[in-house]
């Protein structure tokens, strides 16, 4: 049995990123959140749940901090945008802004590995016998840079800057793309054609490999 509530309190939700490559200029990007993923707070971000906020305020609306700290602003988002996935971020940080240099480094590092949104819930739906929360729709005003995670699921999937290395780029391979070692380290050093069964054209496998490609050269390029 389920219950729809309504609530207006702000809260928040934090999930982890992995920074893979950093560049000078600060420029990062992952997910926020994640559709349908329950997080330690027994809440599960429906899809959509961000859309009303997002076309009110736009990525320039909502604020990047520091740890949830309205005197800690490191930066702007540059895109935020609902996927099939979840909530996709892409943020700039502001080097010239002392404590935004020491999260890049944080960052750069791997010390800091979380991103958390903050906002108000508008509508959501209480399941009873399992106690989960489904949130519909929620009011985003603020997405933190964190230490602390509550949904280990999602996270940044890259800090931008640097090519990848080969190391970097096989880890990607089997963790993000779905590949096997053997598999990844053919691709990395003969080429995905390399590969001995070839995916049927069309097919949900090879439209699922073009999108983590896709994802792959958003993440590694400059």
């Amino acid at each position: 049995m389920t219950e729809a509530v309504t609530k207006q309190a702000g809260e928040r939700k934090a999930a982890r990123f992995e920074a893979k490559a950093v560049k000078a200029d600060g420029s990062f990007e992952g997910y926020a959140s994640l559709f349908g993923a329950e997080d330690l707070g027994r809440d599960v971000v429906m899809p959509g749940a961000f859309r009303k906020s997002l076309l009110k305020r736009g990525a320039r609306g909502v604020k990047l901090l520091y740890q949830h700290e309205p005197n800690e602003v490191i930066g702007t988002w540059e895109e935020i945008t609902e996927d099939a996935r979840g909530l996709f971020v892409r943020g700039q940080l502001l080097t010239d802004v002392m404590r935004a240099r020491e999260v890049l480094a944080l960052m750069r590092a791997g010390a800091v590995d979380g991103l958390s949104i903050g906002y108000h819930v508008v509508k959501a739906e209480s399941d009873r016998a399992s106690g989960a929360r489904r949130l519909h729709e929620v009011d985003l005003w603020e997405i933190s840079v964190v230490t602390f995670p509550m949904l280990p699921a999602a996270r940044v999937s890259a800090v931008k800057g640097t090519r990848p290395t080969t190391r970097e780029f096989e880890r990607w391979l089997m963790q993000d793309a779905g590949f096997s070692r053997t598999e990844a380290r053919t691709i990395v050093h003969r080429g995905f054609k390399a590969l001995p069964a070839p995916r049927e054209a069309g097919s949900a496998s090879d439209q699922a490999l073009a999108r983590a490609f896709r994802a792959a050269a958003r993440l590694f390029t400059s």
